[in-house]
């Protein structure tokens, strides 16, 4: 098993979160935990770093909508970097592609 680590700051408004590792069944509850925490602390515009995200299952993708309707309850957002293949692949497969707002780098993020 893998760990998940998460790593977060505030830059230019907004709250990035970065996740390393994998989010699964088993790391799934410490991801929801941490970008919860950042929307509860009144960071409703988050930012969801995947580029260090080694593996996501359906596990991960529920907790990214759930912050996804968490953020906008809130009247925030949540955005996600990635131009990894594989990922890129799986938002796509499962629609969430057209859910999220996905940019491939957090500097695009910021002039969107």
């Amino acid at each position: 098993m893998v760990a998940l680590s998460v790593f977060s700051r505030v830059e230019k408004g907004h709250a990035v979160a970065e996740l390393v590792g994998d989010v699964d069944i088993f790391t799934a509850a410490k991801c929801r935990k941490a970008l919860a925490d950042l929307i509860d602390a009144g960071h409703v515009h988050l930012v969801v770093d995947l580029e260090r995200l080694d593996f996501l299952d359906s596990s991960g993708l529920g907790v990214l909508v759930g912050m996804l309707r968490k953020a906008r309850s809130h009247g925030g957002s949540l955005r996600l970097v990635c131009v990894r293949p594989n990922m890129l692949r799986l938002f796509g497969t499962t629609g969430l592609g057209n859910v999220f707002a996905i940019y491939p780098a957090r500097g695009a993020v910021q002039q969107a």
